[in-house]
């Protein structure tokens, strides 16, 4: 018999010994190791011509969306969902982009902070630093309106979260949200999202860091405003333009992929004006779809950056393909 012979028959017997309980023990499993349950710190970047993109997660918020939907038949919202195999309540990116122009940091809205309590938000600054850049760094904040989604994060504690940045955001949103008589008008119910939106701007008021605009408006070589009122007063996107390349970022003109993409004409109750704000999403997705141009939204899933394409009378939404960025 050849060596090779014998090696073989060694492995085979060893093989039938460990099958039959034979005696040959296989080493313990380490199944006792703790579940993570976390995900990778929260950003993505892009780039844009000659513009570096980041997108930042300020972490996911489960919304009720069946009964904040309006506009809607009996059943639609659910089997929309259901299509898209998503359940309820839906977990809801909140979503913020970074614009390094190579000489101005730009931050376009800034999460919740801590206005939702401890269990919602509180991720964007701690996702900016994995990013590799710091707060004190970013030289403007653009807010696409004042709601505590978007605005909340302007906050750290009792500091300003961005304490070298100048903030802008429409007038008609700052004349409305930080207005003492809006505050003491409005419903118990409704009370909050004002005194969130004072907690938040009035630091930076007081600190002469409050620069309103007035609708469409250039606020930076690349990067401008575009009114997109109905949201809000002063819903805004911001359209970022570099070497014939283009993105715009849609604040809340859409809240939820899986129903108002091949709906459009669905709502939602955060709307001021729900009319309006239906016939701003139409014309955004109809242009963003012919154009062809990237789009980021800051309630479809992160890193909320993506296409849109015509399908019968409504759209597909097609999300960035993954890249490492080299």
């Amino acid at each position: 018999m050849t060596i090779r012979t014998r090696f073989l028959n060694t492995l085979a017997v060893a093989a039938l010994t460990a099958t039959t309980g034979g005696g040959l023990m296989l080493p313990a499993a380490q199944a006792a190791a703790p579940q993570v349950k976390t995900q990778a710190p929260g950003f993505y970047r892009m780039m844009l011509g000659d513009f570096e993109i980041t997108a930042l997660s300020d972490g996911t918020i489960p919304l009720p969306v069946d009964k904040l939907m309006t506009n809607t038949r009996p059943g639609q919202v659910e089997k929309l969902l259901a299509a898209a195999y998503v359940g309820q309540p839906v977990e809801t990116s909140i979503n913020a982009f970074l614009i390094n122009t190579g000489a101005r940091l730009v931050l376009v809205d800034t999460g919740v902070g801590s206005l939702f309590g401890p269990t919602v938000g509180n991720q964007l600054l701690t996702n900016l630093r994995a990013a590799g850049y710091q707060p004190e760094q970013v030289d403007l904040v653009l807010i696409t309106h004042i709601h505590g989604d978007h605005a909340g994060g302007l906050m750290a504690g009792d500091k300003r979260a961005f304490p070298n940045a100048v903030v802008r955001v429409d007038k008609h949103d700052a004349d409305y949200w930080l207005s003492t008589a809006n505050l003491e008008k409005a419903p118990d119910d409704k009370k909050g999202a004002f005194q969130g939106a004072m907690a938040s701007l009035n630091p930076y008021v007081e600190a002469g860091k409050l620069q309103t605009f007035d609708g469409d408006t250039e606020l930076e070589a690349g990067i401008r405003a575009i009114a997109a009122r109905g949201h809000t007063p002063g819903h805004s996107f911001y359209a970022v333009e570099s070497k014939g390349q283009k993105l715009v970022l849609w604040g809340d003109m859409m809240h939820v992929a899986a129903v108002q993409f091949p709906e459009p004409s669905v709502t939602i109750q955060f709307d001021t004006d729900s009319k309006a704000a239906a016939a701003q999403r139409k014309k955004a997705y109809a242009e963003a779809a012919k154009q062809g141009y990237w789009v980021g939204v800051a309630h479809v899933p992160f890193p909320g950056i993506g296409h849109v394409r015509a399908d019968g009378k409504g759209y597909d939404w097609l999300p960035v393909n993954y890249s490492l960025g080299r």
